[in-house]
């Protein structure tokens, strides 16, 4: 079920969203976990994901919010190699490969669409039955729906700060 009526993939043109045919996930669905832990992809998104050539998917914890990323094989292999890439002799850069690659568990979507989860990523992100997949352009946030609508709310009222808070990018950006 896609919330607002929001497509959910686009095929982006040449632009200001990058190259020719990359896939952008957008919208928000509320999808519910099986008593095993398992999450059906919405059948939309699933031949983006790799069920069709077996490429899977890759779920890590988002490192900032209690929620979880899911990455299409082929865009982990991206962040991945930057993550890796990144001078191990910093703190702050350590943490953020141990936390992002430590956790992240390589899935394949069954005959059935789904990908199962482990206890230890729904743990983190405080998942019960009800969680929301969120598109982010080339990814997906997996969220415990109520943290999410509790969180947009929150986002919602940050909209309204004053320019002076915001970014450059972000104060310049023309929505």
């Amino acid at each position: 079920m896609t919330l607002w009526g929001v497509r959910p993939i686009i095929q982006c043109n040449v632009g200001k969203c990058g190259e020719k045919g990359v896939i952008v996930f957008l919208g928000v669905n509320a999808l519910n976990l099986d008593v095993k832990g398992r999450l059906a992809i919405p059948v939309k998104y699933r031949k983006e994901l790799g069920a069709s050539d077996g490429s899977g998917v890759v779920v890590t914890i988002n490192p900032y919010e209690r929620c979880l990323w899911l990455y299409p094989e082929s865009e982990w292999q991206e962040v991945a190699q930057k993550v890796m890439r990144l001078p191990a002799l910093k703190k702050h850069n350590k943490n953020l490969q141990r936390l992002l690659l430590g956790h992240a568990s390589e899935l394949e979507l069954d005959g059935q669409g789904r990908i199962l989860l482990s206890n230890s990523l729904r743990e983190y992100a405080g998942m019960d039955k009800q969680v929301a997949l969120v598109g982010q352009g080339r990814k997906f946030e997996i969220w415990n729906e109520q943290q999410w609508f509790t969180n947009r709310e929150e986002w919602l009222g940050d909209i309204d700060q004053p320019e002076s808070e915001m970014s450059e990018e972000l104060a310049n950006l023309a929505l």
